[in-house]
This record gives structure tokens, C-alpha cells and sequence, in this order.
């Protein structure tokens, strides 16, 4: 069970004042149905009379029968007499007996005590409704707001305010029971002037249908430009289909606007992937990745803090898939883009990103990465020297000092692997035991060695002209 607090924020204030009105009668519906079944009246009795008294639609008086029932069978639990309850609080009203209290205290008491009295309201969630017919949270661009029906064909809008940057979950929370269409419970109550929202619910998901037996589909989100690639492959790994989702509206924004819009990408995906009856893989990420240095200096830390919100977009994927019944898979991330800039975007002429978008597809079966024969030719081929050289050009034609020291310690490292592969027999493309160095390491090389020369001030999305060295095995040339 899940419960939330938030706030409501009227438009204006005639609005809070119909809201306050339906809080009234609605309360004193329930305590005048409390005394009624103190009287043994019936249910069905009750809810036809109630709703022409109180002027409530017939689910309002329903909630407000259940809640007193709630209140008589629990007073009868704990053995004390039903018919001395005292709604708005026992101690409450004891206080306000008490004849030395005047003036200011007695008048905050007096206030304190009337909200619990007239200020409730209760509404349970309905399935067969989507979630909650006389309380729905709505989700705009402009936020997320309660719509409260206050009338036949009347509704009154109420700003949900979860909270401050620390409560943020809580909004998405909310947000998350909106688009799942499955019921929650609204109770609003009266606290110094001020109405506040508990929602509450209970969600069991189905049990999962679409594995990745039959295939995946593979997600890499790419904060520049701005897009989801996407990957469809089958349970062998290969290659079916491919596309892009451009995100234009998470680029600028209010906050409520960039929320609203990650939603509906969300549902993209999962359309993709419960149409083509495939899992779906994503990257595993850790906000908390402090980068090498220990000070979120870098590159994957800067990506997902200062771009759009790269976590907030997958957990919501998540999400709706789980509802859905459609298995997610997390894989490491790691040299995605790298492995798929260099093997997969020349070989089949797809972009960078749609080839990141594969090797995670292909992560997620299980399958690994080798690195093709031509590639290892080359590399076998590939000295210190050349790379002392391509350092010098670097030097030379990069003016950026961003790009010049990142190309620099790219090459650098390069060059202590390719040193440390030379001090060994035979020069055996291999990881190295008893080193830092890993299998991503050759990929790292390959990087430095076949992208850099080619564009040393940014790194190209258009990789057809590594066609020929990673097929027929061409290299040397200008």
C-alpha cells in the first residue's frame, strides 16, 4: 500500500469555497449514516435516502456509509459504546469543555476542532473506471491536478502540489498512478485553512507474458540530440527494425512540461514492444556515479545531471511495461556507443545511436561482443608510433581545450595498452592478466586509432567510411 500526501492549489478561490461546501455535506452525510445504522437501517435504504439530503451523487454517499460502518465495527472492537463517539476527536472536544480556555486558544480549538467535524471527504477508486470517477488525477503540461466532481457534469480543478525538490518522487508517483488506470482511493482533509489530498493505493502487477524468447527491443536515449533509438532483434540477435523518437520538448520547458512529455515517449516504447511482442532492454544507471575523480566531473555524470532527466525516462519505460506485462532487462552500459560506432553503424549504415540501441539489445540476450578479423588485423598492425603521431596532429589542428584533452587521454591510454600488448609474445589481441586493462580496452584503441584522424573535433554520427576497413580490411590510405 501506497500512500501520498500533497497539497491543493485552487485556480481561485470560488472554487476552493464549492470544494469546501462538498466537504461539508459530505461529512455530515457520514455521520448522519452512522447514526442510522446505530438504528439498523440497511445499506441499500440508506444510499437511496442520503443522496437527496446531502445532494451527493450515489458514489460519494456509498464512500460516506462505508466510512461510518468503518467507525461503528471499530469501536465495537476496542469494546467502547458506538453511540458515544464523538466525531472530530474525543480529546478535542474535551479541551473545548474545559471553561479556563477563552479567548484566542479557545477560538484555535474551537477552528481545529470544526475542520475535523465538516472537513473530510473520502472517494474510493474504481477499476472497471480507470482509476477514481469522482477524484482523478489529471496530467497537463502545465502539471498534475485533481479534478473533483462537485456537481452532475461539474468538476472543479486542483493544482497537486507534492512538494519541494526533495519530495519530487512523490509527484512522480502520482503521475505514475494517472497513467496506469488502475484504482486509488482520494481522501481530502481540512488542516488550518488549507486542503490537503491522501491518495492511496495498492497495485499488483500481472504476471510477466512477453519475455525475451521470441526477441528484444533495445533503448539507447541520447541526451544530444535529444532522441530515443530504438532497436528490434530477434532471439538470435539480428537485426529486424529500427527507428528514432525525436524528443524536441524536453530541450526547454517548464518542469511540469518535460514531466508530461516523458510520459508519452514512455508509452511509445512500450507500444513499440507490446505490438512487436518483444522485452525491452535498457541501460542500467546510477545516478549516484560520481565519475572518476569523485566529483560528478564526468562524462556520464554530466550527462545525466545537466541534460534531461536520462533516469526519470527510463524508470517510467519501467513502469508501464511492468503493467503491461512485458519483461525489462537492465545491462551495463558500458562501450555501448563505442562498440556500436564501430562494428554496427558501418555495417549496416545506421547511425551511432541505433547501433548503441543494438549492442544493448544484444547485451540484453546475453550474447558478446567479438571484435571482427579485420579490425584485429589492424590493430595488430598498429604501433606506438602512429600513435605519437596522431597525438601531434591533435595538438595541431584541435583548438578546443575541452576536446583537445579528452582526444589527448583517450590517445594516452591508448598508447600505454598497445605498450603493454607489445611487451608480450606474439602480440595476442587478448585481455591482459595482471593488468588494469580489459576487453573494452581494444575497443578503446580502435576508437582512438580509426575515429579520432577522421574527426578530431567531434564525434561523427555518419561512420560509412569504415565500411571498407571493417569488411574487406583496406587501411594505410589518406
Amino acid at each position: 500500500m501506497i500512500v501520498i500526501q500533497a497539497k491543493l492549489i485552487f485556480l481561485n478561490q470560488q472554487d476552493k469555497q464549492i470544494v469546501l461546501d462538498l466537504m461539508r455535506r459530505w461529512s455530515s452525510c457520514m455521520k448522519f449514516a452512522y447514526k442510522r445504522l446505530l438504528e439498523g437501517y440497511d445499506r441499500k435504504t440508506l444510499k437511496r435516502d442520503l443522496q437527496g439530503t446531502f445532494d451527493l451523487n450515489s458514489r460519494y454517499v456509498d464512500d460516506a456509509i462505508m466510512k461510518a460502518r468503518g467507525v461503528l465495527e471499530s469501536s465495537r472492537q476496542l469494546d467502547n459504546n458506538p453511540k458515544k463517539v464523538i466525531f472530530g476527536g474525543r480529546d478535542l472536544f474535551g479541551k473545548l469543555q474545559k471553561r479556563h480556555i477563552n479567548g484566542k486558544e479557545y477560538q484555535k480549538l474551537k477552528t481545529k476542532w470544526q475542520e475535523r467535524r465538516k472537513g473530510n471527504l473520502y472517494s474510493r477508486g474504481d477499476k472497471s473506471k480507470k482509476g477514481n470517477l469522482n477524484t482523478r488525477i489529471e496530467v497537463k503540461e502545465n502539471g498534475t491536478f485533481l479534478r473533483i466532481n462537485v456537481g452532475e457534469r461539474k468538476y472543479v480543478y486542483a493544482r497537486i502540489e507534492a512538494g519541494y525538490k526533495k519530495n519530487k518522487r512523490r509527484e512522480e508517483l502520482l503521475q505514475e498512478i494517472a497513467e496506469s488506470n488502475i484504482p486509488y482511493s482520494v481522501e481530502l482533509k481540512l488542516k488550518n485553512g488549507n486542503i490537503y489530498a491522501y491518495f492511496a493505493i495498492e497495485e499488483e502487477y500481472p504476471e510477466i507474458k512477453i519475455t525475451k524468447e521470441k526477441g528484444v527491443i533495445g533503448i539507447d536515449i541520447n541526451a544530444h540530440p535529444g532522441n530515443i533509438s530504438w532497436t528490434e532483434v530477434d532471439e538470435k540477435g539480428n537485426l529486424i527494425s529500427y527507428g528514432n523518437i525525436p524528443m524536441p520538448e524536453l530541450a526547454s520547458g517548464s518542469k511540469d512540461k518535460k514531466e508530461y512529455f516523458r510520459w508519452q515517449y514512455a508509452h511509445e516504447i512500450v507500444k513499440i514492444a507490446k505490438e512487436k511482442g518483444k522485452a525491452i532492454v535498457i541501460e542500467k544507471l546510477d545516478i549516484k556515479e560520481k565519475g572518476k575523480r569523485g566529483d560528478f566531473s564526468g562524462r556520464k555524470s554530466r550527462r545525466i545531471r545537466h541534460s534531461f532527466s536520462y533516469k526519470s525516462l527510463l524508470s517510467k519505460i519501467k513502469t508501464l511495461a511492468k503493467r503491461e506485462g512485458i519483461e525489462v532487462i537492465e545491462v551495463n552500459p558500458s562501450y555501448t556507443s563505442i562498440i556500436g560506432m564501430l562494428k554496427y553503424a558501418p555495417q549496416y549504415m545506421i547511425t551511432k545511436d541505433v547501433a548503441a540501441a543494438y549492442v544493448i539489445a544484444r547485451r540484453g540476450l546475453g550474447l558478446q561482443e567479438k571484435i571482427p578479423d579485420n579490425y584485429i588485423k589492424f590493430l595488430n598492425a598498429l604501433t606506438v608510433d602512429e600513435l605519437e603521431e596522431l597525438r601531434e596532429h591533435v595538438k595541431k589542428t584541435v583548438r578546443n581545450k575541452h576536446i583537445k584533452k579528452k582526444h589527448l587521454r583517450e590517445i594516452n591510454k591508448a598508447m600505454e595498452f598497445l605498450q603493454s600488448l607489445e611487451s608480450k609474445p606474439g602480440r595476442v589481441l587478448e585481455p591482459l592478466d595482471g593488468t588494469s586493462f580489459s576487453a573494452y580496452d581494444f575497443w578503446r584503441v580502435l576508437k582512438v586509432a580509426v575515429v579520432t584522424p577522421l574527426s578530431p573535433e567531434k564525434v561523427k554520427r555518419d561512420f560509412s567510411v569504415l565500411k571498407e576497413l571493417l569488411i574487406q580490411g583496406k587501411w594505410g590510405g589518406p
